[in-house]
């Protein structure tokens, strides 16, 4: 077959050696690359005989077309700094893109007609020491209009989009934390086709999945180096928002879960799921990360017959769940017949595939997937992203007596992190007299405001809040992106009777505090001791807001996190 031939081009598809432009492959491509590389040399195929395990195909424009892109904008960094996200977005829509782009977008469309997810591969994404996860923006286009023109427009105008995140807030605000300038980036760009299948307008996967190869909140007998899996039914943008998902670990699939009852699990199952709406879209928005993206509910899920390996039913005579849907009554997403593996050995595999990135990085990792049912019910693991983890072995010692001291300002004993944080003085806290869930919004918004100017001034602070930072629902805690709080060194997530949730690690925001060194510590509001909320109101004022309120102390506060226990402590200095 000749080169450009549209089968010898798919087969380069198909293992991802297709390349648009010249240039770098960035962060994420390099990843797949990576991967594809482990899996034909280290994993064997007849093992899991009942479960196809691929990388889905995939082409990377190098970064010398968005030096080109960007060129073309006529605008400098400085000019952008001054703008919304919204107006860089609508600048590089208008831009007219380089030839070579449109030309290698076409001919991939000429081999592919299903969905696609246009990702961000930047040259500092997915650095150990720097992750860059979920800074950038992803899009999925349906890729299924019937004219072959506005198939192009539409995964032209996704990469135009990921081209622009490169410069939105988030993005700046994170590059500045990291020491860096926007001087030191460039982009390269993801086309994947989206593991999945069609229902109806719906297209979605079985299920999406993060793995890590080290668990920062062991729950019973579980231990951090057994790791740790998020699964979620549908798109996995439930999970790297901080959605509700489902946790456990791949040593212990079958252990039961951190809740006090069946209640508690019925009010904290995953209720719906993100899918592609290969509809038209209602407005069309290319500036917009979610156009072709829309929510549907359970009832959806099992229209489609795609509850059965998912969910468990909840028997209300017995107060017990059954595995399955085979009878009436409430769902829980808890993936129980799938983990139970008596036909589908998905944690087999997902073990496997970390064991096998682990040694080749030589790094605790994070890895991506999805797994679908084809027309004829077989199921096919894909592989999306592995990233490496930081996870610093420097010895920190936490002992009993020490949490006894009367200057100990709170403790955790379910901290993420490892080490000491010096020098800070600086206090951010939502206070806890006006809090209340249907805030938090507006929170973030006043987060936002002071993180600039604490970043401008240069000092770092401790940020303390209520529920799941990070999180894309509102009411399971302040739905922040990393840029709105980067100048936090030490992150604080604290619970009340009324926001009372499991801390969550399966989001792109907790790799990257991870990734950058910040300590993390979780505090329930039952525990003893919790926070000293008192000492913190009494601290001499520097500004307030209607949530916030921003301390400065007379003495820097001794931080310390034991990464080996989980213990992490605050002591006022």
């Amino acid at each position: 077959m000749e080169p450009n031939d549209p089968r010898a081009r798919r087969e380069r598809f198909d293992r991802g050696e297709l390349r648009i432009g010249g240039g770098e492959l960035g962060g994420k491509a390099s990843g797949l690359v990576f991967f594809n590389a482990m899996l034909a040399a280290e994993f064997d195929p007849a093992k899991y005989p009942e479960i196809e395990t691929v990388v889905p195909g995939f082409a990377v424009a190098g970064t010398e077309l968005f030096d080109q892109f960007v060129a073309r904008t006529g605008l400098d960094e400085a000019t952008l700094a001054g703008w919304s996200d919204h107006e860089i977005a609508l600048a590089f829509q208008r831009v007219e893109p380089p030839a070579a782009l449109v030309a290698g977008l076409r001919e991939l469309l000429e081999i592919s007609d299903r969905p696609l997810a246009v990702r961000s591969s930047s040259l500092m994404e997915d650095a150990i020491f720097r992750p860059f996860a979920g800074v950038y923006e992803t899009k999925m286009v349906p890729n299924n209009q019937p004219d072959a023109a506005e198939r192009l427009r539409r995964l032209v105008q996704a990469v135009e989009l990921i081209y622009a995140s490169t410069f939105f807030r988030a993005a700046r605000s994170y590059i500045r934390a990291t020491g860096k300038t926007l001087r030191d980036e460039k982009m390269a760009v993801v086309v994947q086709e989206v593991v999945g299948a069609r229902h109806g307008d719906r297209f979605y996967p079985l299920l999406s999945g993060v793995a890590r190869s080290v668990n920062f909140y062991p729950t019973g007998s579980a231990k951090p180096q057994e790791g740790v899996v998020n699964l979620a039914l549908g798109l996995g943008k439930t999970i790297v928002d901080g959605g509700l998902s489902w946790t456990f670990s791949p040593a212990r699939p079958k252990a039961p879960p951190p809740f006090t009852s069946i209640g508690q699990l019925l009010e904290t199952t995953q209720r719906d799921f993100w899918c592609i709406n290969l509809a038209p879209p209602a407005a069309e928005d290319p500036t917009a990360e979610a156009e072709h993206l829309v929510r549907a509910g359970l009832g959806a899920a099992e229209e489609d017959g795609n509850l059965t390996l998912v969910a468990s039913t909840y028997d209300p005579r017995s107060d017990r769940l059954a595995p399955g849907t085979g009878r009436d009554g409430p769902r829980v997403l808890n993936f129980a017949p799938l983990l139970a593996e008596r036909g589908l050995p998905l944690n087999a595999v997902v073990r496997e595939l970390l064991r096998i990135c682990e040694a080749a990085a030589g790094a605790p990792v994070e890895l991506e997937f999805a797994l679908k049912r084809d027309g004829r019910g077989r199921p096919s693991l894909g592989f999306l992203q592995v990233r490496p983890m930081f996870v610093s072995h420097d010895l920190v010692e936490i002992a009993d007596e020490e949490v006894a001291r009367p200057d100990l300002l709170l403790v955790s004993t379910r901290a993420m992190g490892n080490g000491r944080v010096q020098g800070l003085r600086d206090v951010v806290f939502v206070k806890p007299d006006t809090f209340e869930a249907r805030h938090t919004r507006v929170i973030a918004g006043e987060i936002d405001a002071l993180n600039r100017r604490l970043v401008e001034q240069g000092r770092a602070y401790v940020l303390v809040g209520f529920g799941r930072w990070g999180s894309s629902d509102s009411w399971l805690g302040i739905p922040v992106d990393w840029g709105q709080v980067s100048g936090a060194k030490v992150i604080v997530e604290a619970t009340l009777p009324t926001m009372n949730v499991e801390p969550s690690q399966g989001a792109h925001f907790f790799h990257n505090i991870l990734g950058n060194g910040v300590a993390y510590l979780s505090v329930h509001h039952a525990a003893v001791p919790g926070v000293d909320w008192e000492w913190l109101k009494a601290q001499p004022v520097v500004e307030e807001t209607q949530f916030l309120r921003h301390a400065q102390l007379p003495a820097p506060l001794e931080i310390r996190v034991d990464g080996r226990s989980g213990r992490g402590g605050i002591w006022k200095g």
